[in-house]
C-alpha cells in the first residue's frame, strides 16, 4: 500500500459559497452545461463562481482518454450536442461575463476530434457577446495543424494548451498526449500571433531542474503565459501526490519564469490554468 503524503494545513481551502455562487450554479444547471470546475473538483470553485466566472467544458463530460491526474469521466462519449454553442453563448450573456474560458474533453472518437464544434462555439460566443474576451483551453488535436487552425481562425484572444508535467513524467501521467506534441500545438498557436498559454502541475515527483527545463521548452515554442500549481489527487483512483511543494518554492518558480522571459507567470499552490484568467489578457 502506498504511503500517502499528508496535506499541509496551509493548503486547505474554505468551501463556503458566497456572492454570485448560487446564481452561477443555477445558470449552469438550467442550461445543462458542463464545467471543469465541478468535473475536475477544482479547489477554487467557490472563489471563481462567487466572482461570476466559470470555465465551461464543451463536447460532453466523457473523455476518450484516461490521464492519471484527471477526475473527468472516461469512456465512450455521447453524440455531440448541436445546441451546445448557443447554450454556452447564452449562459455567458446571462452571467454578464467580461471574460470567459472554454475547455473540453478529448474526443478522439470524432473524425475531426471536435475541432469544428470548437470553432462553432467560439464563433457563436463572439456573435452573442461581442464585448466578451475569450480564452480557449484546447486539447492537442493529436498535433494536426489543420484542426488546430480551426480554433486559431475563430480568433479567441488567448489559446491555452497545458503541458501538464515535465517530459520524464509525461508517459506516467498522461494517457495519450505526448510532450513534443504539446509543444508543437503551442508553437502553432504562437506563430498565429494569438497569445499562447500553458499550465504545469508540480508535486508529481519532478525536480526543480526539470521544471526549469520545461519552462525553457515552452519559451522556445513561443508560450508567453504560464501557470504553475500544486497537483491535488482528486480521488483514490488517481495518481497520488508525491510532494506538497511549499509556497516559497512557487514564489521562486514565478521569479525564475519572469526572469527567463515569460510575460506572465501565476505560481502558487492553488493556481489552476483558468484561475483569474481575465488577468492574462
Amino acid at each position: 500500500m502506498t504511503n500517502r503524503v499528508k496535506k499541509p494545513d496551509w493548503l486547505k481551502v474554505s468551501l463556503a459559497s458566497t456572492g454570485n455562487f448560487a446564481e452561477v450554479k443555477k445558470i449552469v444547471q438550467q442550461h445543462h452545461l458542463h464545467t471543469i470546475c465541478t468535473s475536475g473538483k477544482c479547489p477554487n470553485i467557490c472563489d471563481c463562481w462567487a466572482r461570476g466566472t466559470a470555465t465551461f467544458m464543451i463536447l460532453g463530460e466523457i473523455c476518450t482518454r484516461s490521464c492519471k491526474f484527471c477526475n473527468t469521466l472516461t469512456g465512450k462519449p455521447l453524440p455531440v450536442d448541436p445546441n451546445e454553442p448557443a447554450n454556452v453563448a447564452e449562459s455567458i450573456r446571462l452571467m454578464k461575463l467580461k471574460h470567459a474560458v472554454i475547455t473540453s474533453v478529448d474526443r478522439d472518437d470524432l473524425d475531426d476530434l471536435g475541432a469544428s464544434h470548437w470553432a462553432a462555439t467560439i464563433t457563436e460566443i463572439k456573435k452573442v457577446n461581442p464585448g466578451t474576451t475569450l480564452e480557449t483551453l484546447i486539447p492537442d488535436f493529436q498535433g494536426k495543424d489543420e484542426l488546430i487552425d480551426l480554433v486559431i481562425n475563430a480568433r479567441p484572444e488567448i489559446i491555452s494548451h497545458n503541458i501538464e508535467t515535465v517530459k520524464r513524467l509525461t508517459p506516467l501521467v498522461r494517457s495519450a498526449a505526448r510532450y513534443d506534441v504539446s509543444l508543437h500545438v503551442l508553437a502553432r498557436i504562437a506563430q498565429s500571433g494569438i497569445t499562447a498559454k500553458s499550465g504545469l502541475m508540480v508535486g508529481l515527483g519532478e525536480t526543480e531542474a526539470e521544471v526549469l527545463e520545461t519552462m525553457d521548452d515552452l519559451l522556445k515554442a513561443g508560450c508567453t503565459v504560464l501557470t504553475i500549481g500544486q497537483y491535488l489527487q482528486p480521488s483514490r483512483k488517481n495518481i497520488p501526490v508525491t510532494e506538497y511543494v511549499i509556497p516559497e518554492q512557487f514564489a521562486r518558480y514565478k521569479t525564475i519564469g519572469l526572469e527567463k522571459g515569460f510575460r506572465q507567470v501565476e505560481s502558487a499552490p492553488l493556481v489552476r490554468s483558468s484561475y483569474h484568467a481575465e488577468n492574462h489578457l
